[in-house]
């Protein structure tokens, strides 16, 4: 499989996908581990595709209690959710091809990723994560924001 640079100022940005957890990480907690890719995006260099329901998702994540110690305004995250994001349709259910996640509620990040196609899935959640493999064999990285970012740093390619 051919390895893709992270970034080429020359093409297109890239598209990539990024589950709520990832959101979170960008919007509300400030993860350092997540910098490179919040600039990134900020930036222009990649572009994040998001559907209804992934904002729905959102928001329901942020109207829920352990984040009020975080002091978040939800209508401001979301606001700053869709300035990040280009929303699209959502792909078509059970679309040929793409793997199946143990987590029915995950499923829609890696359909929207498979079925673009993105360059990268971001997240931390396992259950997405253990799509890597299959996942590679149609060019999508399926990694956490850190690890994409070290790879940035030192110049690498994610495969």
């Amino acid at each position: 499989m051919n390895a893709l640079p992270l970034s080429s100022p020359d093409l297109a940005p890239a598209c990539v996908v990024l589950d709520t957890n990832v959101v979170l990480d960008l919007l509300v907690f400030n993860d350092p581990r997540s910098c490179g890719l919040h600039r990134a995006l900020q930036t222009g260099r990649l572009q994040a595709l998001a559907t209804a329901a992934m904002f729905d998702e959102l928001a329901d994540v942020l109207s829920r209690p352990f984040l009020n110690r975080w002091m978040v305004d939800p209508k401001a995250v979301l606001e700053q959710a869709h300035a990040l994001c280009r929303q699209v349709e959502a792909p078509a259910v059970g679309a040929d091809g793409v793997p199946r996640c143990t987590d029915p509620d995950d499923q829609i990040f890696i359909d929207l990723a498979w079925c673009w196609p993105a360059r990268w899935l971001f997240s931390r959640d396992r259950a997405l994560l253990d799509l890597a493999r299959p996942a590679s064999r149609r060019s999508l990285g399926v990694l956490t924001p850190a690890v994409w970012s070290a790879l940035a740093a030192s110049g690498g390619t994610a495969t």
